[in-house]
């Protein structure tokens, strides 16, 4: 038995079925997610792991780990905002195939949903420029 869930199975029991899990996603996307899914978006057809990893790395700063970058695309997959398909073969990788990744109309909504949050949070405050000066 398993004494956590008073199951007498000691398999864990499902979890919720895709549609529940939709309506239990959150309708906004962490700082890292954001971040990916504009990196997906930018790269189009080009988006799989280290294309994403690097086009952060020039565009935001950031130095992820390779596994940081696929931990989080394969979470916005099964959250509905990215999509993923396999590449032909290429001779370069040994005739592996690559994870390419597209984001989905949901993906692009949580990014929406993202920046009129935090434009709201920034509405009414100094300016502030790039040098750090306020006006």
């Amino acid at each position: 038995m398993d004494y956590l869930s008073g199951n007498p199975d000691r398999r864990q029991p499902e979890g919720p079925n895709p549609a529940e899990r939709a309506r239990m996603t959150p309708k906004t996307p962490t700082d890292l997610e954001q971040q990916v899914l504009l990196a997906v978006w930018r790269l189009g057809d080009k988006a799989y792991g280290v294309s994403v990893r690097d086009e952060l790395e020039a565009t935001a700063g950031r130095d992820l780990a390779h596994g940081a970058v696929y931990v989080t695309l394969v979470r916005l997959e099964k959250k509905g905002w990215l999509r993923s398909s396999r590449s032909e073969p290429t001779p370069v990788r040994g005739g592996k195939s690559k994870r390419l990744f597209t984001i989905t109309e949901a993906g692009i909504e949580g990014l929406r949903h993202a920046r009129r949050a935090l434009d709201a949070l920034w509405y009414g405050l100094p300016q502030v420029d790039q040098e750090g000066a306020t006006s």
